[in-house]
């Protein structure tokens, strides 16, 4: 039986600082609510309706949906 190599990642995947600017903090923020209701038991289609409702969020979580500005450095000219 032949052994199965790991893929080596390659710098390019890698991320090159360890601080994240606030648009990158609430989607890692969205995604890990979202996998914790999946893992609760939630079926995902009623996990991504109480994701949406900004109301359904615990109090001690702090948010900010990401201003214009910080969404269009990602955004390419292209798709205007």
């Amino acid at each position: 039986m032949a052994t199965s190599r790991k893929k080596k990642i390659a710098p390019s995947d890698t991320i090159e600082s360890d601080s994240y600017n606030r648009l990158e903090m609430y989607c890692i923020w969205l995604n890990e609510y979202y996998t914790s209701l999946l893992k609760a038991g939630f079926k995902p289609d009623v996990a991504m309706t109480i994701m949406m409702d900004k109301e359904s969020y615990p109090d001690w979580v702090e948010w900010r949906i990401p201003s214009i500005n910080e969404i269009s450095k990602y955004m390419d000219e292209d798709e205007d």
